[in-house]
């Protein structure tokens, strides 16, 4: 991987970042200065560390600051769909948004990125979206994947901890099964992906030692984990010692990454193994 060059930040440069709490754990700033850096644009991708109750003061904020918009990661996503004046088809098939566009007008645009993103990943690695589906979560995340999957013609359940909350995702995409929270290991064998789109097992959060146990799952099940840092999640670590296919979070990542950056900076960035290389190394 050849050095970058120096990132070019003017007094005209065009401003972005990423709006979480907490937001130490990530990796968008690395990933976007870097597409700066390589592109030699003139700009700055930064971030942005808001807790829920000041969510809105600081969008507007960021809006009469001259930002170009910014990214949403947990746990502002709901939040960001209610802020959004427009909202694309995804967002609205998601319920969520993971990016907010500042038009000139004014006006927010929503647009959520995170359901395309997993798709491409997998497709990335050889794998396509095709059998059932289980989501551990039934917040933002959890929507925009399993429609993404669905659209891919995949049967999808999820399980949470909340029933209703579960119950609440399923009414909203018609055909999503639930699965109680109880039984879902003992239901793995059932399924051909499971995938982690909480942040149980993220480094910072709420229960950093999630490791579920994965005995019942069937020899071709592939575990996924939205989480990418750390890299190897505790739920991974456990697939890995029964031998499954894995996918960790850094894929989606990169992939769901595209739109923002295009929208923000003006130029299609690409994802390939400088890029990852790159990001791995902030780990």
């Amino acid at each position: 991987m050849l050095p970058l060059p120096r990132q070019i930040v003017t007094g005209k440069a065009r401003l972005a970042g990423v709006l979480g709490w907490p937001v130490s754990h990530s990796r968008s700033p690395t990933l976007h200065n870097y597409w700066l850096s390589r592109y030699r644009i003139d700009g700055a991708y930064v971030p942005l560390p808001v807790e829920p109750a000041h969510f809105v003061q600081a969008v507007r904020g960021l809006q009469a600051a001259g930002f170009r918009g910014a990214n949403v990661t947990l746990p502002h996503k709901e939040a960001a769909y209610a802020i959004a004046d427009d909202l694309d088809h995804s967002a609205r098939r998601a319920g969520a948004v993971n990016t907010l566009l500042f038009q000139a007008d004014g006006r927010i645009r929503g647009v959520s990125t995170d359901g395309d993103g997993f798709v491409a990943s997998m497709e990335a690695e050889g794998l396509a979206p095709k059998g059932r589906a289980l989501l551990l979560g039934a917040g933002g995340a959890a929507r925009s994947v399993a429609a993404a999957l669905q659209d891919h013609g995949m049967e999808v359940a999820v399980t949470n901890r909340t029933a209703e909350r579960a119950e609440k995702l399923a009414e909203a995409l018609p055909g999503l099964g639930v699965v109680p929270w109880s039984e879902w290991e003992e239901q793995l064998g059932a399924y051909t992906l499971l995938v982690n789109t909480t942040s149980l097992g993220m480094e910072g959060g709420p229960d950093p030692m999630f490791r579920p146990s994965l005995r019942h799952a069937a020899r071709h099940l592939v575990v996924a984990d939205i989480v990418y840092v750390p890299r190897l999640t505790p739920l991974l670590a456990e697939a890995e010692q029964h031998r499954l296919k894995t996918l960790g979070g850094l894929g989606m990542l990169l992939h769901q990454a595209r739109l923002g950056f295009r929208e923000w900076f003006g130029h299609d960035p690409d994802v390939d193994p400088d890029l990852e290389a790159y990001v791995r190394a902030s780990f």
